[in-house]
């Protein structure tokens, strides 16, 4: 398939075996319902030919976010966080 985008495309592209890349464990029925609504909205986003974009997870919603207002750029979490809260007091530490 990497080959066929490639010659497609003219792009250098390259494959990945998932369970290499992805190392956290077991996927939760939220995560496969979460696959399955970035993929929709990728298949819809092609359809109405826009690209220059990802998709994103903005709850409730599945949006569209255009490369340029998210390449280069870092998200942070805020030091308050409940996520990251709970997770210390669960014993998770984070280099701190």
């Amino acid at each position: 398939m990497a080959d066929a985008l490639a010659t497609l495309t003219g792009k250098e592209t390259r494959s990945v075996v998932l369970g290499h890349l992805q190392r956290g464990g077991a996927p939760t029925s939220f995560d496969r319902v979460l696959a399955t609504r970035f993929g929709g909205k990728a298949v819809d986003l092609i359809q109405q030919g826009e690209f220059g974009t990802m998709v994103a997870f903005d709850p409730p919603d599945i949006v569209a976010r255009p490369l340029a207002d998210v390449v280069g750029k870092t998200k942070t979490v805020p030091m308050n966080s409940d996520l990251l809260l709970t997770a210390k007091a669960l014993g998770v530490t984070f280099g701190d």
